[in-house]
């Protein structure tokens, strides 16, 4: 590392440029990880947050089932519910309305499930339990009331941030959920079963017409769950491969600008595995400052954006893409080392002149 740290001190400007670009693609890399976490959040932790080991969901037409287009039929849940192995079997139905409360109206998502269960959900047909999401929205408190549909609930209790389809979650009973239901146009019946137990779910599955599946698997029955994180893992995919060519592109100029300094190193007596960990050991420090301060810009601007922004601050979207731009800068600079392991001494000493 002598040499590299000689280089580093001499050719300070231009390290520093490469080291500004390596911050600035981590921190579009973090940010954007950060923004897929918190959609991704809004889009699924109430479906997450359904009491079950397994989600069953019933497709229509042969098609893959979706919770848009997903409803249960009773002699499906007796079905489910009489299949050895089962614990307990909670139908929860799920629509998409708005809402009216004392400080605004807003688009919600209805959750009908029956009380004590994991999921929060109101133990009197006329309450509702509000998400945090909802009541912010809502201008809403414990004790206030709200209007869903025409009809008037009081809130019973404000629970976790729970979203569906970027809509806040709204917890009512059973019955007053399918009232609700077949108020705004649906058939009522339940959209989605939570199943615990250990039965033979493949088996239970074809024998009832329906699906199951665990509730991370689950996720992809949500069309808008799909699209979006598909399309942001793309962006964040294609930033990761940039950051890996610049640097290496950096890397393999600077490295053949060096072939003669090399060669005279090897020349006098360095070995091939040394020159390596000098100019693997360059990059790492090169590419940890860089990523350091990325990060730290994507923490300062995240903590600072989180008021507005559905935006997730964790070691999942700060340290993990920190380590992976890391490990792929690496990657990239270790393309230029074909110089360093191939470089004749003799050249240096005008053999070839």
């Amino acid at each position: 590392m002598y040499v590299a740290w000689r280089d580093l001190r001499f050719a300070r400007g231009r390290f520093a440029l490469i080291g500004a670009v390596v911050a600035l693609i981590t921190l579009l890399v973090g940010f954007l990880s950060g923004l897929t976490g918190g959609l991704a959040a809004q889009n699924v932790s109430g479906v997450l947050a359904l009491p079950g080991d397994r989600l069953v969901l019933h497709p229509v037409d042969g098609a893959s089932a979706t919770f848009a287009d997903s409803t249960i039929e009773a002699d499906t849940v007796a079905a489910w519910r009489a299949a050895p192995g089962v614990d307990t079997v909670t139908p929860v139905g799920i629509t998409q309305t708005r809402a009216e409360g004392p400080g605004a109206s807003t688009a919600v998502a209805l959750f009908g499930l029956d009380a004590g269960t994991a999921f929060a959900a109101p133990r009197r047909d006329d309450e509702v339990d509000l998400s945090a999401g909802a009541a912010k929205a809502l201008g809403a408190a414990v004790g206030d009331d709200v209007s869903i549909a025409g009809s008037s609930y009081r809130v019973a209790a404000i629970g976790g941030d729970e979203w569906y389809s970027h809509t806040p979650v709204v917890a009512l009973s059973t019955a007053a959920w399918t009232t609700l239901a077949q108020r705004v146009g649906g058939t009522g019946q339940p959209t989605v079963l939570a199943v615990t137990g250990s039965p033979a779910w493949d088996s239970v599955a074809a024998d009832t017409g329906t699906t199951a599946s665990t509730p991370l698997a689950s996720l992809t029955a949500l069309s808008t769950f799909r699209s979006e994180i598909g399309s942001l893992a793309l962006m964040i995919a294609m930033l990761f491969g940039v950051s890996a060519l610049v640097v290496g592109a950096f890397f393999t100029v600077w490295t053949m600008q060096r072939s003669a300094d090399i060669a005279v190193l090897k020349a006098l007596g360095a070995s091939t595995p040394a020159l390596v960990r000098d100019a693997l050991g360059q990059a790492s420090v090169v590419l940890i400052l860089g990523v350091g301060v990325g990060i730290g810009l994507t923490a300062l601007l995240g903590a600072v954006a989180g008021g507005t922004l559905p935006f997730v601050l964790s070691p999942l979207t700060t340290l993990a893409p920190a380590a992976v731009m890391i490990a792929l800068g690496l990657l990239g600079a270790a393309v230029s080392l074909r110089t360093v392991t191939s470089s004749d001494p003799l050249t240096a000493l005008g053999s070839t002149r």
